[in-house]
């Protein structure tokens, strides 16, 4: 009874803590302005299958795409195992699924196979970044931190992994020399070639199958509450990210119903807009961005597909949409640390724009939806931009040199050169 009560204690701890953080994750979310992405339910649910469930988009580079399938499916799947962990746990019992027979043995085989090409894909994945050290991982962006994080996250899947495997193994072990509590049940593929590396005496075999099943089940509890703090956290939100995101053809904008008012007014002096409260054009804020924006940052496991595809930091410029995501994410958080600790309406004095994303970075975009086309999860970080944009160029009325000339000319001669509407077809004389 000792060891449930110890198990119950550490598995509703887990839980509290995980929910705690899960529900400040989401307010910080519900920080940003309302967008309705309820329409068209059907295509929705279609994209989110077929993007998030499907992994359609991983495909375009295989050889990842192959491996993270892996380590999906494992992930997945060996939840199943994972029930099973946590009956026994609370109940005292040993394998209690044991008695589906053969298609237990099965089960247990298939996430053996599982674990293992999980803990292949993790260690070929370590590789990637630590000894090949690819370029889509560095960056200016990927400080200590974000390289540290995903090196933690790919070795806690393979000590997990590792874990379960060594503890079947000495399961099978004590199951052949006929432990008492270990029932003849399951299936060892993989674990059956550590068997000769175990030790030979029960009691030894006891701690190490005791140790490898509490290791196993209580990292899964820390990986758990280790998410809200990580880049892994599209665990959770790939699949709500693909079903909120933008369905309207890329590159089409939205207009701002303040600035259509305006416009119907002037083409019609009859028209009364509705009363609304002044809104500020763009953001300069995270809080001034949509909820779906701040749902994007929180999604993004900075795998560097935009950045690596991004036409503007290819050709050496300061942009990079990875760190766009990340930073947005920073500052959200930040904001939602500061109403845990001074309350609603605290002004820290800093802002998305300028403190944590540059001009020079905002403006080096070329709005070529390069970045939102290699997003494996539909990650918009061109909205951000362009939002920020026109916090700079409508509320403040800051912008490049060439943009200001830009505008002058389509104001004056209702194109952006600086040509005059009548020399607008000198060019076709004599042809």
């Amino acid at each position: 009874m000792v060891s449930q009560i110890i198990f119950l204690i550490l598995t509703l701890a887990a839980i509290a803590l995980f929910t705690v953080n899960f529900r400040k994750i989401i307010r910080n979310i519900r920080l940003g302005k309302d967008v309705n992405r309820n329409d068209q339910p059907t295509k929705r649910f279609i994209t989110m299958m077929r993007v998030a469930f499907g992994q359609s988009k991983m495909i375009v580079r295989p050889i990842p795409a192959i491996l993270h399938f892996f380590v999906y499916a494992g992930f997945v799947i060996i939840n199943i195992e994972v029930l099973e962990i946590m009956i026994d746990g609370l109940f005292g019992t040993h394998r209690v699924f044991h008695g589906l027979g053969g298609l237990y043995d099965f089960l247990i085989g298939s996430f053996e196979v599982l674990a293992f090409t999980v803990l292949l894909a993790c260690v070929i994945f370590f590789i990637r970044r630590n000894i090949l050290n690819m370029k889509r991982f560095k960056g200016v962006e990927m400080t200590a931190w974000p390289k540290s994080d995903a090196n933690y996250i790919l070795i806690i899947e393979i000590l997990l992994m590792s874990a379960f495997l060594i503890m079947n193994a000495a399961d099978a072990k004590l199951q052949t020399l006929g432990a008492g509590h270990y029932i003849t049940a399951g299936s060892f593929p993989v674990s059956q070639f550590l068997i000769p590396l175990l030790p030979n005496t029960e009691n030894a075999l006891i701690i190490l199958e005791r140790s490898c099943w509490w290791f196993h089940i209580a990292g899964i509890l820390a990986f758990l509450n280790y998410l809200p703090y990580s880049k892994h956290f599209h665990i959770l939100f790939a699949f709500p990210n693909t079903y909120y995101s933008n369905l309207e053809p890329k590159g089409e904008f939205t207009n701002m119903a303040s600035v259509t008012n305006e416009v119907k007014a002037m083409l019609d002096p009859s028209f009364v807009p509705a009363e609304t409260e002044p809104g500020k054009f763009g953001a300069k804020d995270a809080t001034d961005l949509s909820w779906v924006n701040l749902m994007n940052a929180y999604t993004c496991t900075e795998c560097g597909r935009c950045t690596s595809v991004c036409p503007a930091n290819i050709t050496g410029k300061l942009l990079s949409p990875r760190k766009i995501m990340m930073d947005t994410r920073d500052r959200i958080t930040e904001v939602g640390k500061n109403i845990d600790k001074h309350g609603v309406g605290h002004d820290d004095g800093k802002a998305l724009l300028d403190d944590y994303i540059s001009r020079e970075e905002i403006w080096a975009c070329t709005s070529c939806n390069a970045c939102v086309e290699a997003c494996p999860v539909n990650i918009d970080p061109l909205q951000i931009i362009m939002e920020l944009r026109r916090f700079a160029v409508m509320e403040e009325s800051q912008a490049p040199a060439s943009i200001n000339a830009m505008m002058g000319n389509i104001e004056n001669n209702q194109a952006p050169w600086k040509y005059s509407p009548a020399d607008r077809f000198n060019w076709a004389e004599g042809n």
